[in-house]
């Protein structure tokens, strides 16, 4: 069973993906399936964060 994909998960992934770019320890065959994977991931975290942000937005703006 895969375990669902969390902010830092997939945050942590992508520091991977960035590392072995840094030090190019990626194939170019790999090169083009770890940019997809890292633009998933990126995407992934830009809407948590807006999804969060919009969360706190309502409770700050929700009076007590």
């Amino acid at each position: 069973m895969e375990t669902p994909l969390t902010y830092e998960s997939a945050y942590a992934e992508l520091q991977e993906i960035v590392t072995a770019l840094e030090n190019e320890t990626i194939s170019v065959d790999e090169l083009a399936i770890k940019v997809k994977r890292a633009t998933q991931l990126v995407e992934f975290c830009q809407q948590k964060l807006k999804s969060t942000e919009a969360e706190l937005d309502k409770i700050i703006k929700t009076p007590e």
